[in-house]
């Protein structure tokens, strides 16, 4: 029995296996497909996810961790209670969200290496301008107050606070004075045993910034230029 003959392009030769090199040649040459956008159900899903996240925070700064339900997040966040545990297991999983979206990404910017021609002074002084005008003046800073509040009686979510936040943080902040012990910069050879003197006008700063702002408001970053001048010297003018 005879095969049907295949339909094959033929060039200008007429030779089926011609044809079919150069159909593959201008396949390789068709340019690399266009990346996928996400489906409609997927936007719809992470536009949920944020407004989840963000009504999370309204209400754990308005109620405190543990007096914040479930409940109150979804009717905030315009969906249902139900929706909530597609993407978070538990209440305490959506305030880990919050660090981790709010928080983490901040302190991840101490551990970028200094600029060649800066020094580390210049280098710790802006990242804590940054921290105190992007958290303890913002939300942000309730979210750290919130911690102090109620994580001796959360250990958890202390805990994931430590972890991801703190530990990083000291450690990030070690490496920065063991440099300018090395480059010569600070005197003090002790201070890389307590990076937490360093920092501790930034938390200064956010508790402040919630007790006593009314009373006696605070210039958090001249102050902790002050700190600075303390630790490296003070800086001549020039």
């Amino acid at each position: 029995m005879k095969q049907p003959k295949q339909n094959l392009p033929k060039d200008v030769t007429g030779s089926p296996a011609a044809a079919r090199s150069a159909a593959k040649t201008a396949s390789s040459h068709s340019g690399p497909a266009a990346p996928r956008r996400p489906s409609s159900r997927a936007v719809r899903s992470a536009e949920r996810r944020e407004a989840i996240i963000a009504a999370g925070l309204e209400e754990f700064i308005a109620r405190g961790f543990a007096a914040t339900r479930l409940d109150d997040v979804a009717r905030r966040a315009g969906v249902a209670k139900g929706t909530i545990y597609l993407h978070f297991k538990d209440k305490e999983a959506l305030f880990e969200e919050l660090i981790r979206t709010a928080i983490v990404p901040l302190v991840a910017r101490l551990g970028a290496p200094p600029a060649l021609d800066g020094s580390v002074r210049d280098m710790i002084e802006s990242f804590a301008r940054t921290f105190i005008q992007e958290v303890a003046t913002t939300k942000r800073g309730d979210i750290v107050r919130l911690i102090v509040a109620e994580g001796p009686r959360f250990p958890n979510v202390a805990d994931f606070y430590y972890r991801e936040v703190v530990s990083r943080g000291l450690s990030d902040m070690r490496a920065l004075i063991e440099l300018g012990i090395a480059r010569g910069e600070i005197a003090q050879k002790n201070l890389a045993r307590f990076p937490q003197i360093l920092v501790a006008p930034a938390i200064v700063a956010v508790i402040w910034q919630s007790l006593f702002s009314k009373h006696a408001p605070l210039d958090a970053i001249e102050m902790f230029r002050v700190h600075l001048d303390l630790i490296f010297g003070e800086r001549r003018p020039t």
